[in-house]
């Protein structure tokens, strides 16, 4: 392995055919609970959007790798999350999956334990005090919750490392889109027939773009050449000062955004020249969510694990007010636009799902543009314990995909 590194230095790309995740990785329902405990169990994920947590005593409902979690904003509007369990024998707390509680108490509808927002046990219902209980020994039990950008995150381990500290190099990156001012106005939701990993796969390689998306291909002509950023082909150097389209991965001549004609209905406030030209910005947080930045809208796309052959992708557009209030706005321009380049991607998954299932078939190989999926694969063999095959090797996402304004997917 020292003798032969796993990624070219002078461009994106793997220096030899690589060995895929195995197969059973996509269909055991045993591994797939070994996932949700050792990944999304462990990470920060995306739940929401700030704005659906409207005002103190405001709380929603979620699933977090199959736990229940309660969010809320206490009495001062602060963002707090809990598991949605009572201490007293583990009750749901909250059934509706969304609301404003009428008073700073969260109460069990079983036996009446009332807890007030920061957690804290206040009273037991009609029982009787008794020898060997003491109400500060039972107070929900917390997870991290972090709000960045408007985008509210949780990690079920309430010791988890800042989202800051892991992200911040990463959400730098798109400082100027002014994220907290946007609203959401746009939803999308569909279930795959495919394992979760499979979409980030799928999302983290352009091979499969000129044959499953010829749209896009036609607005960000690099995609065309399978291809993500310029520095994924080997000769880059040669056309290092060329930034036609096809070469640096800006939008084809014409264009300025992600839409069906490529015409952006404006530009949001804050943003530069280099911001607008780059095309697209990304910001990635495994597992859970990829953020796409234009020159007049932000895309997320949330995924959800369901089983092991099946997840659900669910895609927002935020817009600035002012955008949303501006004569003429055709949102539909921009929401069809994305909705095709999802459609295709999923049906291409689910084909993908469906032919790991064949016998014999006990793990793939990766390509030389496949990096990008091989340091996926490889943050999930770290994720689980799992002895990565390239020792010691720091590539990210941020250093490879992200670093310049050309480089972005």
């Amino acid at each position: 392995m020292d003798d032969h590194p796993v990624l070219e230095t002078r461009f994106n790309g793997l220096t030899r055919a690589m060995p895929s995740l195995p197969a059973s990785w996509y269909l055991d329902a045993e591994h797939f609970a070994r996932e949700m405990r050792e990944i999304w169990g462990k990470t920060w994920v995306y739940l929401c959007r700030a704005e659906e947590l409207d005002g103190p005593r405001s709380f929603r409902r979620f699933d977090v790798a199959g736990q229940p979690i309660l969010l809320l904003r206490d009495g001062d509007g602060a963002l707090r999350g809990f598991f949605n369990t009572c201490r007293h024998r583990g009750s749901v707390l909250c059934q509706e999956p969304e609301g404003v509680l009428k008073k700073n108490l969260i109460t069990c509808p079983y036996h009446q334990w009332a807890y007030d927002l920061s957690g804290r046990l206040r009273a037991t219902g009609a029982m009787r005090p008794v020898d060997g209980f003491d109400r500060d020994d039972f107070p929900l039990l917390p997870i991290a919750v972090s709000e960045w950008g408007g985008f509210v995150f949780a990690n079920l381990d309430a010791q988890a490392e800042p989202f800051e500290r892991l992200h911040g190099d990463e959400t730098a990156f798109v400082a100027n889109w002014p994220l907290a001012e946007m609203r959401v106005g746009h939803r999308f939701t569909k279930v795959l027939d495919c394992n979760w990993k499979i979409f980030w796969e799928n999302y983290n390689e352009c091979l499969h773009c000129p044959n499953i998306h010829p749209e896009l291909c036609d607005l960000v002509p690099i995609y065309g050449r399978a291809i993500m950023a310029r520095r994924d082909d080997p000769d880059w150097e040669a056309h290092a000062d060329d930034m036609a389209p096809h070469r640096s991965g800006s939008l084809k001549s014409g264009a300025d955004t992600w839409s069906m004609d490529g015409v952006a209905q404006g530009r949001l406030p804050g943003l530069t020249d280099d911001d607008v030209d780059a095309g697209q910005r990304y910001v990635t947080v495994m597992p859970s969510v990829f953020i796409a930045h234009h020159a007049d809208y932000v895309r997320t796309v949330r995924i959800r694990p369901l089983a092991a052959e099946r997840m659900a992708i669910e895609a927002e557009w935020l817009f600035h007010p002012d955008t949303l209030e501006q004569p003429g706005f055709d949102m539909a321009r921009i929401t069809d636009f994305g909705t095709l380049v999802m459609e295709q991607d999923g049906a291409a998954c689910a084909l993908n799902q469906a032919g790991l299932r064949a016998q014999g078939f006990e793990r793939g190989v990766l390509m030389q543009e496949e990096y990008e999926v091989f340091l996926f694969q490889e943050w999930i063999r770290r994720q689980l314990g799992e002895p990565p095959l390239s020792e010691g090797n720091g590539a990210s996402r941020a250093s490879r995909r992200q670093a310049r304004p050309d480089a972005a997917q």
